[in-house]
C-alpha cells in the first residue's frame, strides 16, 4: 500500500490559513478508474482511495505509516513569505498621505 503525506495548502479563494496546520495521509489510488457506460460516471473498486487521516505533527503521521506498514512518501510544503504591507488598508484613510486619494 502506498501513501502519501503532505500538509494542505490554503484555499485559493481566501487569505486564511484554516485547514493547512495538520498533515495529511492519503492513500494513492492502486486500481484505475472505469466509466459506466449507462450513466457516465467514473467508479473504482478502490475503496482506500477515498481515506484520508489528518494529523497534528508530521511525525505523528510517518509513526502511523510505520506502525501500520505503509509505504509513506512526504511532500514538504513550500512556504511563502506574508504579502503583507506596512500600513495596508489604513494607508488609505491616513492624514499624513502621500498623495490625494481619487474616487
Amino acid at each position: 500500500m502506498r501513501a502519501r503525506i503532505y500538509q494542505p495548502a490554503r484555499n485559493a479563494m481566501q487569505s486564511g490559513v484554516a485547514k493547512t496546520k495538520h498533515w495529511v495521509l492519503e492513500f494513492a489510488p492502486s486500481s484505475a478508474r472505469s466509466v459506466d457506460p449507462l450513466m457516465g460516471w467514473t467508479s473504482s473498486s478502490d475503496t482506500q482511495s477515498q481515506v484520508k487521516l489528518r494529523f497534528d505533527s508530521k511525525e505523528a503521521a510517518l509513526d502511523y505509516a510505520k506502525d501500520k506498514g505503509i509505504d509513506a512518501q512526504v511532500i514538504d510544503p513550500k512556504k511563502r513569505k506574508a504579502n503583507v504591507r506596512p500600513r495596508g488598508y489604513a494607508e488609505n484613510f491616513a492624514v499624513d498621505r502621500r498623495g490625494p486619494w481619487t474616487h
